[in-house]
């Protein structure tokens, strides 16, 4: 993810914080004053559940504001983590809350009150039913763009806020009717959703700053994800921490051990930008390239008959009308296939063709005499070993050369496209022309 992303999104997620703090504010003052006029032990529970929403939301805002900061010399990893810190902060003060609100409320239990002015309460309540509601789709919503747990926790808190206002406005209609003690019941069961909630949010807060992984789901996505890449050959001692509304990976991945550093840093590459396209808020991941020995190849040879392994071979890559494929497992002959190739007969672009041919045939080492360009290069894309064959060989002797390590590995096409162009230049109309065999030159 780059930086401007990434900022942008914290502004994004500190804009609806600072938001959400200042509708609290409002919506508590409200059903606090009111609650303290008419004496609704469950709407001052549920003002005092709100008043907690505001030191939740400012801790949220100052955890997102703080995560904008550019890692430093003494905070490499940049201040992502103080989002958590901010989590786990809100939980404390959540259950404290919850704690005070209990207990007014079992003393409500041993008294005989009436609710006084419902015709004020209950529209409050209902303003406070409407208003959490949607303030809590909103931090969700915007929580869920920006990867922002605490604002996720805190859009589940505020839908807590709706339900618990619900309770609040059922216990006042029974008060009103006459029985008293509905409303303690209700103070009760708003504080039981507080504490219960305060705990849901610390244990996540503290299984985050203890790096646990939290969705065991994306380590095997970003396995996979690594294994489909070509030139990898296994993965494993996949990780993943999240720090803040980030993810942070690491990885170990094998690549053939003949494979150059360029292209083992090309592989790294391309996992690294396919992870971060599948994972949206995946801020690095740090790739461990290692060697790894093929136990298992494939390996291909133009040959001029279909004789198995008797065959004669082929000088030329695409005009070759036969290939055989052996298949070697640790240095040893284990099988071996004779196909026609398809590309032989074709007026143009054989060598291309008979590049496609062979990455077919899951073909991952090539041995010829002469190659060109757009074969040589469209094979070594795919991480194609291409040897190259000093003179005419039996198959049983290659394979055993091969195994040996005898072969020369070639980095570069023995014919390039600009060579043949010269051959056909000196070759104009009119210059000569042949009879049969033999040249006759113009007096």
């Amino acid at each position: 993810m780059e930086d401007s992303d990434r900022h942008q999104l914290l502004r994004k997620g500190e804009a609806a914080a600072r938001t959400s703090t200042l509708i609290t504010a409002v919506l508590s003052l409200v059903k606090g004053a009111v609650g303290i006029i008419s004496g609704s032990i469950a709407l001052l529970a549920d003002a005092v559940h709100s008043f907690s929403d505001i030191f939740a939301s400012i801790a949220v805002w100052l955890g997102l504001k703080f995560a904008q900061k550019r890692p430093s010399e003494r905070f490499p990893y940049g201040l992502y983590k103080v989002e958590t810190l901010a989590l786990l902060a809100v939980s404390v003060v959540i259950l404290i809350s919850g704690i005070e609100t209990l207990s007014e409320s079992i003393k409500r239990f041993w008294t005989s009150y009436t609710v006084a002015m419902p015709h004020i309460t209950i529209p409050v309540v209902l303003g406070s039913i409407l208003t959490s509601i949607l303030l809590s789709q909103y931090k969700i919503k915007v929580g869920e763009s920006v990867g922002s747990q605490a604002l996720i926790g805190e859009g589940r808190h505020s839908k807590v806020d709706a339900y618990s206002s619900l309770v609040v406005m059922a216990g006042i209609i029974l008060n009103y009717l006459g029985i008293s003690k509905v409303e303690a019941i209700a103070g009760v069961i708003i504080s039981t959703l507080i504490l219960k909630l305060g705990i849901w949010m610390g244990k996540d807060a503290i299984l985050v700053l203890l790096d646990v992984c939290i969705r065991p789901e994306r380590i095997q996505l970003i396995r996979e994800t690594a294994e489909n890449i070509p030139g990898v050959t296994a993965v494993h001692n996949v990780k993943v921490r999240r720090a803040g509304p980030f993810v942070f990976g690491e990885m170990h991945l094998e690549v053939n051990e003949k494979l150059a550093i360029d292209k083992a840093h090309e592989i790294s590459q391309r996992v690294e930008k396919r992870i971060k396209e599948n994972i949206r808020e995946m801020d690095s991941v740090t790739i461990h390239i290692e060697p790894s020995k093929r136990t298992l190849e494939r390996l291909a040879i133009p040959v001029r008959d279909n004789q198995g392994l008797e065959s004669d071979t082929h000088h030329h890559f695409g005009g070759a009308p036969y290939y055989i494929l052996l298949d070697m497992k640790q240095g040893e002959l284990n099988g071996w296939q004779v196909d026609k190739n398809p590309a032989a007969t074709l007026d143009r672009k054989k060598g291309i063709e008979t590049a496609h041919f062979l990455l077919d045939n899951n073909v991952n080492v090539l041995l010829t005499k002469e190659i060109g360009e757009g074969p040589f290069h469209l094979l070594r894309d795919a991480l194609i070993e291409i040897y190259h064959l000093p003179q005419d060989m039996k198959i049983r002797e290659i394979a055993r050369e091969f195994a040996d390590g005898k072969l020369k590995l070639l980095d570069a096409p023995t014919r390039s496209s600009h060579d043949h162009r010269l051959k056909q230049k000196w070759k104009p109309a009119g210059l000569f022309h042949e009879e049969g065999h033999s040249l006759i030159y113009p007096m």
